[in-house]
C-alpha cells in the first residue's frame, strides 16, 4: 500500500469513527467498533510513520510491515 492510498484509508477510519460517534441514538452499540477504528487507526499511523522513516534512511518504503494491536497499543503517546 502506497502513502497516498495508506492516507485515504486513514481518513475513511476516521470519517467513520466520527460517524459512530455523532450516533447518539446508540452509541453503546458502536463502542466496539469504535475500539477496532482506533486499533486500525493506530496502525495504520504507525505503518505510515515506518514508510516515511524507511524513505527517509535510503531503505525501501514498501518493507515496512503492519504491526500487530499488541505492540501498537503499547506505544506510549
Amino acid at each position: 500500500m502506497d502513502d497516498k492510498t495508506l492516507l485515504q484509508h486513514i481518513t475513511d477510519l476516521v470519517d467513520e469513527e466520527n460517524r459512530l460517534r455523532a450516533d447518539t441514538q446508540a452509541p453503546d452499540q458502536h463502542r466496539a467498533r469504535i475500539q477496532e477504528l482506533e486499533v486500525q487507526l493506530d496502525q495504520c499511523w504507525d505503518l505510515l510513520r515506518q514508510r516515511r522513516a524507511k524513505r527517509e534512511f535510503g531503505q525501501n518504503p514498501d518493507d515496512a510491515q503492519v504491526r500487530d494491536k499488541d505492540t501498537v497499543e503499547k506505544y506510549i503517546q
